[in-house]
C-alpha cells in the first residue's frame, strides 16, 4: 500500500468516525433534554452516511475494523476537546497512542 493510499484510507476512517459520532451525539442531546426530537432526522442521515462510508473501506475484515477502531478512538478524543470542550488528559493521549500503535502493528504485521 502506497503512502497516498494510506492517507486516503486514514481520511476515510476519520470521515466514517465523524459520521458515527454525529449520529450518536445528536440523539444523546435529545435524550438529555438539550435538543429537540428534530435532531433525530440529521442523526439518522448521519448514521446512513456512516453505513455508506463503511462500504467504501477496502475490505470488511477484522483488520480493517481494528484499524478503524483505533482511528475512532483518536477522533472521539478530538471530539471530546472540540465539541464537548473538555481538555483531554495525558491518559487520553496515551490511550490514543497505544490504540494507533496497535493498529499500526496489525497493518504492518499483515504485510509481512
Amino acid at each position: 500500500m502506497e503512502l497516498n493510499d494510506i492517507g486516503k484510507s486514514f481520511a476515510l476512517f476519520v470521515a466514517t468516525a465523524i459520521a458515527e459520532l454525529i449520529g450518536c451525539y445528536l440523539p444523546m442531546l435529545w435524550l438529555t433534554g438539550k435538543g429537540t426530537a428534530w435532531l433525530l432526522l440529521p442523526a439518522a442521515a448521519s448514521l446512513a452516511v456512516f453505513v455508506w462510508l463503511l462500504t467504501l473501506h477496502p475490505a470488511a475484515s477484522g483488520r480493517v475494523y481494528a484499524t478503524y477502531g483505533a482511528v475512532y478512538i483518536a477522533t472521539a478524543i478530538a471530539w471530546l476537546s472540540v465539541v464537548d470542550g473538555i481538555k483531554p488528559t495525558w491518559n487520553d493521549y496515551l490511550g490514543v497512542a497505544v490504540a494507533l500503535l496497535g493498529a499500526g502493528i496489525i497493518i504492518i504485521g499483515h504485510k509481512s
